[in-house]
């Protein structure tokens, strides 16, 4: 089910009314939402329900016995064959076509033709998500950070369905402390719920459709058939239409989450104001960026030891935070792009004279944002090979200009603006709503979805990091 969908809002709405009548006891409760969840993920394909349920009883098992093991080397043990389960999951089901399509070409350019088993492995939705959740979970129990939790917390922690197929990456110790506890709807946070809802709708059904289906889309597909002002065009309104698909599937995640009583952390913050690509990382899928810091950046050693050894951490985090992405050579390249240029950020903050001046803020801020769109051609484009013809055709200048529209034009106008507005305007705005009458309240966010569904375009598209 997709969140902007009339069967979606049929669904949430029984859900949000189960929900709040079975309040009490707090159990059953969660054995509503946890029902619901498999049903909504059911919804793409039942078969994988059961590879839900058994990553969460295999997180919940391995943690109890983590939190029951006094010996650190057996804690440790158990600690590494969780992930290591966990990412048996994620190769099989998501790279191991890849890697037995790279050993073919590997047997083919030695001289060595081999005819390797073809297995079609259909791939999980959401699959990098849970198991992302999955082993920060085992993690941090290890660590300490967090109580061994009972099976229903862990697999409602890992199948809860506002974040389950596109994030952002809950972790167990934000989220299974508020599932212990019977949860309230203050109005202040179901004004925050509505609005960030009705904001992701807005974002994902007009701004990102449109861009996807009138721009982006045709000239990717055939990058050849379109000239350097297309091509750029369709660069800028891909940065645009990713920022404006992925941070509304969050919003409207968090909004979800805030109606039944939650609350998700913050996963975008403004991304294409930044000023370095660390600021990027910053702001940009924080959920994401974090778990990778935590999880991998600094168990590498982060940025202890020299400039180098900074440096061979940053690479290999961002390569593997690009092949998270996809079992292709461009998302590798993407990540590549990104610690390359988080490297040389490194090595010119070390090595740069003491007096050099500093850039301009706004200098940083477009090179910045032009290093990220350059990057976001390898993650777009549909090959590795693709994202080289797309980029040889930027020098490819004549008059013709096949797709980019005045519409065009205001669309990635306005959501680069976005970018600019006031720091958690919609936060601001719905505190102010709160106040207001429950039915001009109701009214106005009716209203704005009626404006919202005459806008867009025909049909909805799946969210980008639904592949993911």
């Amino acid at each position: 089910m997709l969140f902007p969908t009339l069967r979606f809002g049929l669904f949430f709405l029984a859900l949000f009314a189960a929900a709040w009548i079975v309040r009490k006891p707090n159990e059953w409760r969660k054995i509503i939402l946890l029902v619901a969840s498999w049903i909504f993920y059911g919804a793409w394909d039942w078969r994988f329900v059961t590879l839900l349920i058994g990553s969460g009883v295999l997180n919940w098992g391995v943690a109890r016995l983590i939190s029951r093991t006094a010996g650190p080397r057996r804690r440790h043990t158990l600690v590494v064959l969780g992930v290591v389960a966990n990412l048996g999951i994620l190769i099989w089901f998501k790279y191991f076509g890849f890697f037995l399509g790279q050993v073919a070409d590997v047997l083919r350019f030695l001289g060595w033709q081999r005819d390797l088993p073809i297995i079609q492995v259909i791939l999980p939705i959401g699959l990098s998500f849970f198991t992302f959740q999955g082993m920060s979970y085992l993690i941090d129990v290890y660590r300490g950070k967090l109580q061994a939790a009972s099976l229903l917390n862990v697999t409602l922690l890992m199948s809860f369905f506002a974040h389950l197929v596109a994030g952002p990456i809950v972790r167990g110790a934000d989220l299974i402390p508020q599932f212990e506890r019977s949860p309230d709807l203050s109005r202040e946070a179901a004004s925050l719920g509505i609005l960030m809802i009705v904001w992701g709708l807005f974002k994902k059904a007009i701004l990102a459709s449109e861009l996807a289906t009138g721009l982006v889309d045709p000239v990717f597909f055939d990058p050849n058939a379109h000239s350097a002002v297309d091509l750029i065009a369709a660069t800028y309104g891909y940065a645009v239409q990713i920022y404006a698909d992925f941070s509304a599937y969050s919003d409207m995640a968090i909004g979800l989450a805030a109606l039944l009583g939650y609350r998700f952390p913050r996963n975008f913050d403004q991304p294409y104001r930044s000023i370095s690509l660390q600021d990027f990382w910053r702001r940009w899928h924080i959920s994401l960026s974090s778990w990778l810091r935590d999880y991998l950046y600094i168990p590498l050693g982060g940025s202890r030891g020299n400039v180098w050894f900074i440096c061979r951490n940053l690479m290999i985090t961002m390569l593997l935070g690009g092949l998270w992405h996809g079992a292709a050579w461009k998302f590798v390249t993407w990540g590549a792009l990104h610690g390359a240029a988080l490297c040389i950020e490194r090595i010119w903050a070390h090595y740069k004279p003491a007096r050099w001046p500093n850039a301009p803020k706004i200098l940083g801020l477009i090179v910045t944002f032009n290093l990220v769109c350059l990057a976001w051609i390898f993650f777009r484009a549909d090959s590795f090979q693709t994202a080289l013809t797309f980029i040889s055709g930027l020098g490819r200048w004549d008059d013709s200009a096949l797709a980019f529209t005045p519409m065009a034009l205001a669309l990635i106008l306005f959501g680069l603006g976005l970018h600019f507005s006031p720091p958690r305007l919609i936060e601001t705005v719905a505190f102010r709503a709160a106040r207001l009458p429950a039915v001009v309240f109701g009214l106005g966010a009716g209203a704005l979805v009626l404006i919202i569904d005459a806008m867009r375009p025909e049909g909805v598209q799946a969210f980008i990091y639904f592949q993911f």
